[in-house]
C-alpha cells in the first residue's frame, strides 16, 4: 500500500483534497413537476383548507371531496389550460382513490398529505393575496419579485377585482 495519499485525496479514504479547486458557481434552478391530480389541488381561503385538512385526517377523501367543489366556486388550480369541471372530476377522482385505498391505509396517508399540501397552497396564496393593495387591487414593485418567484403573475388589464393570476 502506498502511505502518501495519491494526487487529488486527502489522507483520509476517498475523501478530496481540500486544496482542490473551488466549485464553478453553476447555479441550478429547481422546478416541481407536478402531476395533474396534485396540479388540481384548489388554492382555498386557509380556514376552509384546514377544515380539509380535519376531514381528511378523521375521514379519508371527504376534505378531498370538499375541495373539489370550491373549484366550481372559483378557486384557482395549477392547471389553467384545464376546463373547472374538468378539474372538479380530477379532485373528486383523487377523492375516490383515497376513499378506495383507505382499507389497506394507503389511501388514508395519502389523504393526510393531500389536506396538508392544501393548507400548504392556502398558507402562499393567502400571503400572496394579502400583499395587494386594498385599493386599487395591485401588487407593490418591490413585492413583484417574490410572486413571479413563485409562478404568479400580475395582470395590468384588470384595474378590480383578483390582480394575482395562477
Amino acid at each position: 500500500m502506498d502511505p502518501f495519499p495519491k494526487e487529488g485525496e486527502s489522507a483520509a479514504a476517498g475523501e478530496p483534497s481540500r486544496g482542490a479547486a473551488p466549485s464553478s458557481g453553476v447555479v441550478v434552478q429547481v422546478r416541481e413537476k407536478k402531476g395533474p391530480l396534485r396540479a388540481a389541488i384548489p388554492y382555498m381561503p386557509f380556514p376552509v383548507a384546514v377544515i380539509c385538512l380535519f376531514l381528511n385526517t378523521f375521514v379519508p377523501g371527504l376534505g378531498t371531496f370538499v375541495s373539489a367543489f370550491t373549484v366550481l366556486c372559483g378557486a384557482r388550480t395549477d392547471l389553467p389550460d384545464r376546463h373547472m369541471c374538468c378539474v372538479f372530476w380530477l379532485n373528486i377522482a383523487a377523492a375516490l382513490i383515497q376513499i378506495l385505498t383507505a382499507i389497506v391505509m394507503v389511501g388514508w396517508i395519502m389523504s393526510i398529505f393531500w389536506g396538508m399540501d392544501m393548507v400548504i397552497l392556502a398558507s402562499k396564496y393567502s400571503a400572496l393575496t394579502s400583499l395587494t393593495s386594498p385599493l386599487c387591487g395591485r401588487v407593490a414593485g418591490s413585492q413583484l419579485l417574490p410572486l413571479q418567484a413563485i409562478g404568479l403573475h400580475c395582470r395590468e388589464e384588470e384595474p378590480q377585482g383578483r390582480a394575482l393570476q395562477v
